[in-house]
């Protein structure tokens, strides 16, 4: 039994079942998993053993029902290990990742339970099911036999210790990439040697210092992706460049306390025994034939067709830059740490294009408020007001209601924009609350980003690039606020993970959109508008550099496939040699351009849910080109035009099959033109 103390015990009488954060402490997190645990197994039980013959009501809607406890203290706790942890936090997750996949496998592996949704699913077409009630039977049973459901008691035995031990070393990865990224964060005691970083800039790496007790001091804290692009674009001392490069290269690859080799190369193995175990030849093959690629062939063979023209485009960059280089330090060569500074010099000089010098335009309320917010409205109709009322996690939360263009309510959007030791790197978007009509709720969304925090009185300025994340973790959200399904198995982002991205990016291109535009980009002191010249010039500028973030992205997803297309009998004792041959035979070993995430520090597949998946990205900006392609055809930034793209994919969520509901919206199957021309791969 929990204490009716605890304040998961009972569901949240907040507005929307946001979670009581003002009276959640680490405390509660270990009760309330221990006897959500016990009360979802019982349900579970009683729906398994029940005496009446199985029916949609009773055994599959019941499962929809069942865990309310479990799932209420699980979406607080891990939406909370990622963005603001605790070193109990961690210990709580080492100590429940197992146990939680075991109780996983009890569900999935009960014989009793699956011989209800086996009955039932052989029996669907006459059972007068509307579509997503068939959708939801057909993927129960899927999910089911996927899990093991099908297998003898030996081989369930040993898929329960995989998925154990699986757990065990995902969640330590995430921890020791944490840690190590923590500690890598680069310490600059000689304000000089900042030179090139704007006042702004400077205050916030004096700023993270003293979050560190380093007063007097400057930190520099690592994100996620290798190149560290916003510093390494605008300082000009080469060898702080190539030191803040090189911790980024290092993490979890120290042989230190923190080093993830063996963790990588041991789930690598496990999961391909898991895949064969499952009937599959390997890890991707298992993944991959449940997204819309089908085959990891499929997947790899689009990465393949694009490599090989992205590598010759960044050649060619390269060689520009390598003079760029010479003229600075003859005879030195192109490392990954110039990369950026000296592309941003390129852009500066031909396209007239100053990143740093288009922060002031950028200020974070307004780039929100007026943009991102701005053109949900004009899509969607959809309005947000600010709730400073309800508790949050972290004092730098924001809370918004937001409603729908007839005023009703829809849910609520939190933001958590500042970057902090107890928040992993990159930026993400999760959910407190899906909606569903079944169980009568709206949508709680959060959007997590690592913008550095300025000092107390001063403006947050965002890069180009973060606000380009903004739009983007955004558009994750909208997929959540603007749900309409019956089942919370459905509900916004629960589609494959090759079509998740596809909303997202999609929301990207109102960044730029010129009525958008002219409502944010204004400068922060002036309130002068981002001037026309230099909209054109971003806008020419936009296919320069397509070479080298082409290839540093296929670069992770053929890493990312080489590792999951591994064979039971594939052993890797080499983790580094591993990488470095994969890329070699993937055609994308560029020396001055490592993969967008080494190994040691992908996160997306050793600890996140990208594995074998990270292709997603371009798979689905196939479908995002030819949308936007749509958008521009169609009179853009309309409520007609939102409406139906509303209607008949966005809040469709995972109720129907995603690529009819791209056909629904666009009239046909997706085109690869779009993408191609976007990225300057149309000789491919």
């Amino acid at each position: 039994m929990i204490s009716p103390d605890n304040p998961f015990a009972a569901p949240s009488e907040l507005p929307y079942a946001l979670p009581p954060f003002d009276r959640i402490a680490d405390e509660h997190y270990r009760p309330a998993f221990e006897a959500g645990l016990a009360e979802h197994a019982a349900e579970i039980d009683e729906i398994a053993t029940q005496d009446a013959e199985p029916t949609f009501e009773n055994t599959v809607v019941a499962l929809e029902r069942a865990g309310e406890l479990l799932g209420r203290v699980a979406s607080v706790f891990y939406n909370l290990s990622g963005s603001n942890s605790t070193d109990e936090i961690q210990a709580i997750q080492a100590e429940f990742a197992p146990k939680l996949a075991a109780h996983h496998d009890a569900i999935h592996l009960n014989p009793k339970l699956f011989a209800r949704i086996d009955t039932l699913h052989a029996r669907r077409e006459e059972l007068g099911l509307d579509e997503e009630s068939r959708r939801l039977l057909e993927r129960r049973h899927l999910d089911f036999s996927r899990a093991g459901a099908g297998l003898g008691e030996t081989e369930q035995a040993r898929l329960r210790e995989l998925n154990a031990q699986l757990s065990t070393l995902q969640t330590k990865f995430q921890q020791n990439l944490l840690k190590d990224t923590n500690e890598l964060a680069v310490v600059i005691e000689d304000r000089a040697e900042l030179a090139g970083f704007g006042d702004g800039a400077i205050a916030t790496a004096a700023e993270a210092a003293a979050a560190r007790g380093e007063d007097g001091k400057y930190v520099i804290p690592l994100t996620l992706p290798t190149s560290q692009a916003s510093p390494l674009e605008t300082l000009r001392d080469r060898e702080i460049r190539a030191r803040i490069h090189t911790a980024s290269m290092a993490r979890g690859n120290r042989g230190n306390d923190f080093d993830n080799n063996t963790l990588v190369a041991e789930i690598a193995h496990l999961r391909a025994e898991r895949a064969a175990l499952l009937g599959y030849p390997n890890h991707a093959a298992y993944v991959i034939a449940d997204e819309t690629a089908k085959t990891a062939e499929a997947a790899a063979g689009l990465l393949e067709r694009l490599a090989p023209a992205a590598v010759a485009n960044a050649r060619t960059e390269a060689a520009e830059l390598q003079q760029l280089l010479e003229a600075d330090v003859p005879g030195a060569t192109l490392r990954p740490s110039d990369w950026p500074y000296y592309a941003a010099q390129v852009r500066r000089e031909r396209f007239d294009v100053d990143t740093e010098a288009l922060r002031p335009y950028f200020e974070a309320d307004r780039v929100y408020l007026d943009g991102v917010f701005f053109a949900a409205t004009k899509l969607y109709g959809l309005t947000f007001t600010e709730r400073t009322d309800l508790p949050k996690y972290h004092p730098e939360v924001r809370t918004f209601e937001v409603f729908d263009a007839d005023g009703s309510p829809l849910g609520l959007f939190l933001l958590d924009l500042y970057t902090r030791d107890a928040k992993r790197g990159g930026a993400w978007m999760n959910t407190f609350v899906d909606q569903s009509e079944l169980l009568d709720r709206k949508t709680v969304v959060v959007n997590v980003l690592n913008v550095g925090k300025p000092p107390a009185g001063e403006p947050t300025l965002l890069t180009f690039d973060e606000v380009v994340t903004a739009f983007h973790e955004f558009g994750h959200a909208l997929h959540a606020l603007v749900s309409s399904v019956r089942y919370p198995t459905f509900s916004g982002t629960n589609v494959p993970r090759d079509f998740v991205e596809y909303p997202s990016q999609v929301n990207e291109m109102w960044m730029l959109w010129p009525e958008v535009l002219a409502h944010y980009a204004k400068h922060h002191e002036t309130g002068e508008a981002l001037p026309q010249e230099q909209v054109d010039k971003l806008l020419a500028a936009q296919q320069y550099g397509e070479g080298f973030s082409t290839t540093e992205y296929l670069a992770a997803s053929l890493l990312d496939q080489a590792w999951h297309r591994l064979g039971v009998d594939d052993r890797v004792d080499e983790v580094q040699r591993f990488e470095t041959d994969a890329l070699v035979k993937a055609g994308v070993a560029v020396e001055a351009i490592p993969p967008r995430y080494r190994t040691t520090y992908f996160a997306h597949i050793f600890s996140g849910g990208y594995s074998a998946g990270y292709y997603s990205y371009i798979w689905s900006e196939v479908l995002d080109a030819d949308t936007v392609q749509w958008f521009r055809e169609s009179g853009g930034l309309t409520r007609d035009n939102g409406d139906h793209f509303r209607r008949t994919l966005l809040g469709r969520g995972g109720s129907i099959d995603p690529m009819d509901a791209f056909r629904a919206f666009r009239g046909r199957d997706p085109e690869i033109d779009p993408l191609l021309a976007r990225r300057g791969l149309n000789g491919v």
